[in-house]
């Protein structure tokens, strides 16, 4: 079911970053915007407990995951507080192993072919190609060719005048970073009416 919401609602808004007592609010902008995928990254302080805190609030509302995983243990830690998908920015097959033993969906970071090949080949169940930003859809579109079997999710440097372009080129969702939830000390009212903005843009992908 989570694979299927993923590709179903294709855009993962990522907070990274984000004080504790903001969480709450940018949560509730991004619901009211229409996403329903959300990727907390581990180096954000207290990642597990807003994992787990909004698990619990957004439980059968939204998809939460974790982001920026780099181990096996940070992946059994954060499936444990409630994490439905993990993301890594690394090619780590013991990580997807461990991430596919625990029934959570993998969505392994990968950037040449072989790469990319090797992490689906291992059970990722998606690829995190990153930092696509760097890359262009025009790579995607490319890396569709001789591996048109392979689903990938575009990561880094995607915002709502490129975003299109990316599943045009043949990406199955996106994970959508600081163009739609910037990392700040102190968000305003005016802060969550924008990404509840950006959200609804966003949310019209899918």
């Amino acid at each position: 079911m989570t694979l299927e919401a993923i590709k179903q609602y294709k855009v993962i808004s990522i907070i990274r970053g984000v004080p504790s007592q903001y969480i709450p609010e940018v949560f509730d902008a991004l619901y009211e915007g229409g996403i329903r995928l959300v990727e907390v990254t581990l180096n954000t302080n207290n990642a597990l407990d807003m994992i787990e805190e909004m698990s619990k609030k957004y439980e059968g509302k939204m998809l939460i995951g974790a982001g920026t995983v780099m181990d096996e243990e940070s992946a059994c830690m954060a499936i444990g507080a409630g994490a439905k998908f993990v993301l890594t920015p690394i090619l780590n097959i013991p990580t997807i192993h461990a991430v596919k033993e625990r029934g959570a969906v993998c969505i392994s970071g990968a950037l040449t072919p072989t790469e990319i090949y090797t992490a689906y080949t291992h059970g990722s169940d998606l690829v995190k190609v990153f930092p696509a930003g760097s890359m262009g859809a025009g790579y995607i579109k490319d890396l569709k060719g001789p591996l048109p079997e392979i689903p990938i999710v575009p990561t880094g440097g995607i915002d709502v005048t490129n975003a299109a372009h990316y599943l045009e080129a043949g990406a199955v969702a996106l994970g959508i970073g600081s163009s739609l939830v910037p990392a700040k000390e102190q968000y305003s009212r005016e802060d969550f009416e924008t990404i509840k903005l950006k959200s609804q843009k966003f949310a019209l992908l899918a």
